[in-house]
């Protein structure tokens, strides 16, 4: 019986089974360009208080939003909704209601992208505004300024506005213009600073509120932001009472 000669395919197929083998390499990656590093939130509070000096208080341990913004010490709250008729408990929370929002500083003459509680709102349309607000010299209003409105408080306090209004109250008081002046000397780590030092740390600062893209909004238009959160807060409150 004669043999049939092998096929093409068949000479073909064997010449991949026991030929050498070869890895192939990708020609290019997934990604064009490298992966950006994420700062989780404790990196990024160290680094924006790196050379800030330091809060009393310090940073919020269990809602650590707060943290970057005026929460005024408000944070997640945990109960439970009772049926009236079964009295069956299920689990619920309540998120303190907070939002963006550019507030006017008379001190820095521009427009701070914050995030801002309503409560905290409606106390800021009390006190007169912003810088009102921040420099406030009671324990409690340091207390519920928190990280983030410590940062901004030392900010206020490096500009010529407010340097004049402290120099006239140590007047008032009977206290020397000239110690106050080396009171602000001091850097944002309490270190002895040139005039030049602080410049470039206050410009550096000024840098940081530059990232954030906000439009100015006028004194009228803040009002009607502060009516529209007391309005909120006010129907919340009108809401039934929830039995814990």
């Amino acid at each position: 019986m004669a043999l049939r000669a092998p096929s093409s395919s068949s000479l073909a197929l064997l010449a991949r089974l026991t030929g050498p083998t070869t890895t192939q390499t990708q020609a290019r990656t997934f990604a064009s360009s490298a992966a950006l590093s994420a700062k989780s939130t404790k990196a990024k509070l160290r680094d924006d208080h790196a050379d800030v000096p330091r809060y009393p208080y310090g940073p919020s341990l269990w809602y650590k939003q707060s943290n970057h913004g005026l929460y005024g010490g408000a944070r997640i709250q945990f109960g439970n909704n009772v049926a009236k008729k079964s009295e069956l408990k299920t689990r619920r929370q309540w998120r303190p209601n907070i939002q963006r929002k550019t507030l006017f500083s008379r001190a820095l003459n521009r427009g701070v992208r914050v995030r801002v509680a309503s409560r905290v709102l409606r106390t800021i349309d009390k006190v007169g505004g912003l810088d009102e607000y921040l420099l406030g010299e009671k324990s409690a209003r340091i207390k519920e300024l928190g990280m983030g409105g410590w940062l901004l408080r030392w900010r206020l306090m490096q500009t010529d506005r407010v340097k004049k209004r402290y120099a006239l109250q140590r007047e008032q008081l009977g206290l020397p213009r000239d110690s106050l002046f080396d009171e602000q000397t001091r850097g944002m780590s309490g270190e002895k600073v040139s005039e030049e030092e602080m410049a470039e740390q206050v410009k550096y600062y000024d840098s940081m509120l530059e990232k954030e893209d906000s439009v100015l909004l006028s004194e009228g238009t803040q009002e009607a932001v502060v009516e529209e959160a007391i309005k909120a807060e006010g129907s919340a409150k009108a809401a039934p009472k929830v039995v814990t």
